[in-house]
């Protein structure tokens, strides 16, 4: 499959398929495609991984997309930033944001991810649950605004507040840490815990979540009745 990332600062992914090539999305990534690509609405693994989806706030089914001749199909992002492709293989899983994930070949895996400590599930935040890429293929990640990657060596950490972490290293651990201080819990406007991330393994973070964004334009909005 060759591809292309065009436009900003609301990209789409313009995907050259061959004969027999299948690629798959959430509902409503497809943009525009040409008239030999037929769709089919699936289930992608059962009804248990639907429900599992549906349980990690995505759709509980996938749209399916298989070329009958050579064409081209695009996904579309839904807020400004930016796409990455990423290769899955063995040993080369990641962990994104449930609403990161964009289009993947078929032959791409998704599962539910949840964080290693039962305390950053409770108060995490949004990256309470998150969805684990394995299998092999490509996959297109879609980033909430700029992009910032790290490189964390064996045990070496850094905090961050869960909605920022776009994807990570499966090699990597997840788990939370108090903000010291009754004061700054109480004042600090960050919440009472913090998200901390131990390498090995690479981090990427997006500078402008959605679920951010959302938070700042509710204070603009009167609270319904």
């Amino acid at each position: 499959m060759e591809y292309e990332i065009i436009g900003t600062p609301l990209p789409a992914v313009v995907c050259h398929l061959k004969k027999g090539e299948v690629m798959l999305s959430d509902s409503g990534a497809m943009a525009w495609m040409d008239p030999c690509m037929e769709m089919e609405t699936t289930s992608n693994g059962g009804m248990g991984k639907a429900f599992g989806r549906m349980f990690s706030g995505e759709t509980m089914f996938l749209n399916r997309y298989t070329a009958n001749g050579d064409g081209k199909i695009a996904f579309a992002s839904s807020f400004p930033g930016d796409i990455r492709k990423y290769d899955i293989a063995p040993g080369k899983e990641i962990v994104v944001q449930k609403s990161s994930f964009l289009a993947s070949e078929s032959t791409v895996e998704r599962s539910v991810f949840f964080n290693k400590k039962a305390m950053t599930g409770i108060f995490g935040g949004e990256g309470f649950i998150m969805n684990k890429l394995s299998g092999h293929g490509t996959v297109f990640i879609e980033i909430d605004g700029s992009t910032v990657e790290y490189e964390l060596a064996p045990g070496q950490q850094i905090i961050v507040d869960t909605g920022y972490v776009a994807v990570m290293d499966a090699t990597c651990t997840m788990t939370t840490q108090s903000v010291k201080g009754m004061k700054n819990k109480l004042l600090g406007g960050e919440g009472f815990f913090n998200t901390v991330i131990t390498g090995p393994g690479r981090v990427v973070l997006q500078t402008m979540p959605i679920s951010a964004v959302a938070s700042s334009l509710a204070s603009f909005f009167p609270a319904g009745k």
